[in-house]
Formats: C-alpha cells, structure tokens, sequence
C-alpha cells in the first residue's frame, strides 16, 4: 500500500534535483558565508528557548553544541555519557536558554543537569521542568516556552516523538538516523510535510552536509569536475563500541534501552545508526536514492548477550535509478583494519567528497580553508533561519538516508533483494507494543532462515 505524503515528498524536485542541491551545498556551508539565504532580516535578540528530548551522551553534547560550549563526545565501556564539561565553559549564545530536559531515566537527566551546572553562567534546570519515563516527552513538549526541541533518544522512539514535536509547533534538531523501519520513516515524512505547512525548521544530526569542505567538493562534482559519475564507494569499518552490562536491578526493557546499540528495534543496527553518514553523502553526491539493495552481512565476534542480536559485518551494493552503482561496507570488529570514508569515480576522474579532487585532465583541487565545528555549526545553521524566518528542513533527506540503510540491512538479513518502494511501504514496525519497564523477549538473530521483509 503506497503512502500519500511518502510519495508526494519523493518524487518532488525531481524534474530540478540538480539545481535545488547547488542551492543546498550553498545553504549548509554556514550562516555567516549566505546572508542572503540565512542571515538576512535575523534578529539575533530573539531568544531561543530549548527543550532536550534524550539525556545521554549525544543528547548533552547537542544540548552543549547548541549553546556553544560542547565538550567532546566519548563513549566509554563503563556507559554512554559525555566527558564532564570544564569549569567556566562559556555559553556563547546568550539568547539561548535551557528550559527543560526529558529522559526514560532520571540519572541521564540528573547528570545532565550536573554537567549544565558547570557552565559559565550555570544553568540551573529546576526539578519540576524535569520529565522522566516513556510520557515525559509529552510533558515536555506541552511547555509553550519551548520554540526548539533537541530530540537525541534511541532511534527507534525519534520519527513519534519529531511528528509531535511539529504538532506542537516546535522547531526540532533530530539526531540521525530518522527512524527503524519503513513505517518510523514514513512518520518522519509526514512530519516533514508538516513542518513546511507551519513554517517549521527540521534540523538533522547528519552533520557532513554542514561542512565547508563536503560543500564545496560536491558542489564542484555536481559541476562535472569529474565527468559523469560511474560508480561509489563507502565504508564504515570500526571497532566494537561502548556497550552497557545488564545488572539484577535491570528490567529487560531498561537493559535493552541502555544498551540500545545492539538491539536492532531500538538502535537500527549498525549499519543503518553508524553508516547512515556515509549513506547520506552518496545520495548528496547523486542528488536522489537507490532503487534498490542487495547485501550480505553477519555476525561473527558478536557475544551473547552483551551485544544484543545484531550483526557485526555487512556489504551492500546499491543501484541508483540511471544504473550506476554504489558499494558500501560496514563492521563493528576489533583487529580489524579501520576505514571511514565516502568515495565517487567518474569518467573523468575521482573525489573523497570532501577534501580532494583528482581529474585525469587537469589541476588536483584540495580543499584548504578552515573547517568548521559541523557538531555546532547544524544547529547555528538552524537557529539563524529560524530568526530569519526562513527556517531550514532537512527532514527528507534524513528519510531518504535512513530508508537506504534500512534497505541495506534487510537485504543483509533475509538474503533477498530489497527494493525502495518495498521498504518504504513495509508493514514491518519494530518493537514492542507497548512501552513499559519491565520484561521483553530476547530477540533472536535474524538471518536468512528466520526473517523476511513484509
């Protein structure tokens, strides 16, 4: 069964892709190089009031990025928080103000406000704008302060809660990736109709397209710097992340939730939570998605039951509506040679995307300028359109990412074929039917024996 609002958004700027994406190079290079598209008739006084849906590690350090004052980002064994903020880190965006957090947990929330207390000037969030368990978003999201909503949970619960947050008239900064499964994804597209309806920004955690140097590479392949595109390639290859031990204290539904990574209804699996980045960069470079997916993957050094049911391996070959192909690799395995990069060929040459341009004929280009902070500059992209009145939504193209991935890892677990339209209509929703803390099945490895796409 086809989705209305789903195929309205995918098949619009189709006839003018091209041109709408040297726009959007320009536009997400950063505030300050496109007054014209960002910074024109801003009011930088307007105050900014932030409510954060998700309390853990990314979740604080996008709190901490959009204020200005971020810390590094790390993911230790132990758990899955950030480093403690330095004393006297300055907030440098005096018009932003932290108006209330929302976790599952009370001790994500609590750290959280501890790490806000040590800003310069402390950030003080009282109790009673705290909100904890599976309704708090809600409680949070019915603040009429609130105009900017930082939505940084577990995949899974990300397409429900950015639809209500635009229900509510909320600008939203959602973490990547947008959804699970085709039904979370086709949420996420209605809640981009929406936002443009209300003239709502949706910004997203796939923080490359914020880059100056990703910008300007693709903006020259998209010139034909290389020719005519024949093939790409791209890699996630790393090691085993953090991961979170069950205690006795723990329901199952609260260890599968910490340790949200390694179960696919809460995190996706890798490929799609991790490689997502490297997906999203493949469509940019060819201005629409894959058609379909055909991959392989398993589950090789994976130990039960810490790390959950996934797969640890995967490799996917796509191919994209004029034939061409893409190649894609992913793993989570120790002693292993580590690759994260994108890479494009064409008939005249090839390009990392990002910071080198080789052409058989002519000049190599490097990019030189100096970078930006992309983990800060998505959420100053946002904030300046938002006061300009002209608020930016990256929503469908955090979609379209999720959905190739999801294609991707379906192919990799039914050992079948997985086409775009077969995805994005899928019936198939993981997790639970309702949420509370308490017992929830292990869930088994899915491989070709036991699963299919419905």
């Amino acid at each position: 069964m086809k989705h209305p609002v789903a195929d309205a958004f995918l098949a619009a700027d189709s006839l003018d892709r091209r041109a709408f994406l040297k726009r959007s190079s320009l536009a997400a290079a950063g505030a300050a190089a496109l007054p014209s598209i960002i910074t024109v008739h801003a009011a930088p006084d307007d105050p900014i009031r932030i409510g954060l849906i998700g309390c853990g590690g990314r979740g604080t350090g996008a709190l901490l990025d959009a204020l200005g004052a971020a810390t590094n980002v790390i993911y230790p064994a132990a758990g899955y928080h950030t480093e403690d903020v330095k004393a006297g880190a300055e907030v440098k965006d005096k018009n932003l103000q932290v108006v209330a957090l929302c976790d599952v947990f009370k001790d994500r929330i609590d750290r959280c406000r501890e790490q806000l207390r040590n800003l310069n000037p402390p950030i003080q969030i009282p109790e009673e704008m705290c909100f904890a368990g599976f309704d708090g978003y809600q409680k949070l999201l019915a603040i009429a302060d609130i105009n900017y909503v930082i939505q940084a949970t577990p995949p899974h619960f990300r397409p429900m809660h950015t639809l209500a947050a635009i229900q509510a008239g909320k600008n939203i900064f959602i973490e990547k990736p947008g959804a699970v499964d085709g039904p979370g994804v086709r949420m996420l597209l209605e809640a981009c109709e929406l936002a443009k309806q209300k003239n709502l920004g949706i910004a997203c955690g796939t923080q490359r397209r914020h880059m100056k140097s990703y910008n300007e590479a693709i903006k020259r392949i998209h010139d034909g710097a290389i020719g005519d595109i024949e093939y790409l390639r791209c890699y996630w290859n790393g090691g085993v992340i953090w991961v979170i031990e069950k205690t006795p204290q723990m329901s199952d539904m609260e260890w599968q939730l910490r340790n949200w990574n390694y179960f696919t209804w809460v995190g996706g699996d890798h490929y799609v939570e991790q490689h997502v980045h490297n997906l999203d960069i493949m469509n940019w470079v060819m201005g629409t998605h894959p058609v379909k997916a055909y991959g392989m993957g398993g589950r090789l050094d994976r130990q039960y039951p810490i790390h959950g049911h996934i797969y640890d391996h995967f490799a996917v070959e796509y191919e994209y509506p004029n034939g061409v192909r893409m190649f894609s690799q992913a793993r989570q395995m120790n002693h292993c040679e580590g690759r994260v990069e994108e890479a494009v060929h064409g008939s005249n040459g090839a390009s990392n995307c990002a910071t080198w341009i080789k052409p058989k004929t002519g000049q190599l280009w490097r990019f030189r300028e100096q970078e930006v902070n992309a983990y800060q500059q998505e959420h100053q992209d946002l904030i300046a359109s938002i006061r300009a009145g002209q608020p930016i939504n990256e929503a469908k193209n955090l979609a379209e990412s999720t959905l190739v991935g999801i294609m991707g890892r379906e192919s990799a677990y039914s050992g079948q074929t997985i086409e775009w339209e077969q995805a994005l209509n899928s019936k198939m929703r993981w997790g639970p039917d309702k949420y509370e803390l308490g017992p929830l099945p292990f869930p088994e490895v899915p491989k070709p024996s036991n699963h299919r796409l419905v």
